[in-house]
């Protein structure tokens, strides 16, 4: 039982790990971060094999091992904190009044449990942000601080937009009173592609500012970090609706994961652009 409130609690279970790991940091073994994300991740995975309630597929739970392993190794135990944030919240909130659009016909697939393309459809803009940091930090271990600032901002950016789609999509097909087409603003039945409402709209915006609020708890980013989070996820998901509402049904290889890739691309990329534009770096 008690391992299981800590997994409920990513921020703490990490921080402990890093204590016990920077306690032993003399010791090369204990104190690769490689060694310590293929460890955790393992218990994890083998915590999630055996849960009676599947998060992820079982191809889903391999790739989210990989991912998992990647974050941790490129980013610490900070970053990882913010994407296990993502995924607990984004799965979450994927329950809320599942009966309910299960019923209507548009609840997430397989009961909502994640398979590879939601793993790397949510994730890839923020692998790619990991990536680059790592890069910098192997080849530029100095003076590289600005670049590795704004790839950080838009790890952060990418997640906070992807959890900003899911909450505005779950909660609008929950409990949207007037759902309607971004393009026209003609009323439009809930889970339409495109369709957007009030309710969905707000609840994206707090989760975002959300996830990047604890972002700025862990020292990833500063308070101006925060908020352009908070805009490039509102701008990414709106564009989003827009590319649902124009062509992802015209396009045949615009499926919904190609689209969270697009998505989230465009939010990591706004907050980079606007944190140059403000000329300050988010640390």
């Amino acid at each position: 039982m008690a391992v299981l409130i800590l997994l409920a609690n990513p921020v703490k279970v990490c921080a402990l790990l890093s204590r016990r790991i920077t306690s032993h940091r003399n010791d090369p073994m204990i104190g690769s971060p490689w060694l310590v994300a293929i460890a955790l991740n393992s218990i994890l995975a083998a915590i999630a094999w055996v849960a009676p309630k599947k998060l992820l597929t079982t191809a889903g739970l391999v790739h989210a091992w990989a991912l998992g392993i990647l974050v941790w190794g490129t980013l610490g135990w900070a970053g990882y904190s913010v994407i296990m944030a993502y995924f607990l919240l984004g799965s979450a909130v994927t329950r809320v009044g599942f009966a309910e659009k299960e019923a209507a016909g548009i609840a997430e697939k397989r009961s909502g449990a994640r398979g590879p393309e939601n793993v790397w459809g949510s994730a890839f803009a923020a692998t790619l942000c990991a990536l680059g940091i790592w890069g910098i930090a192997l080849t530029q271990p100095s003076g590289a601080a600005p670049w590795t600032a704004a790839l950080l901002l838009g790890y952060v950016a990418s997640l906070s937009t992807k959890l900003s789609d899911t909450c505005a999509s779950e909660i609008g097909k929950a409990y949207g009173k007037r759902t309607f087409l971004i393009t026209t603003l003609q009323p439009a039945p809930a889970g339409t592609e495109g369709a957007v409402s009030l309710e969905g709209t707000l609840a994206g915006v707090v989760a975002s500012f959300a996830l990047a609020l604890l972002a700025w708890a862990l020292g990833l980013i500063s308070g101006v970090g925060v908020m352009i989070c908070g805009i490039a996820a509102f701008v990414a998901t709106n564009l989003e609706s827009l590319i649902g509402a124009t062509i992802q049904e015209q396009v045949d290889w615009l499926t919904n994961e190609v689209v969270n890739v697009i998505n989230t691309l465009i939010g990591a990329a706004v907050a980079i652009v606007l944190v140059l534009l403000y000329n300050q770096l988010p640390m």
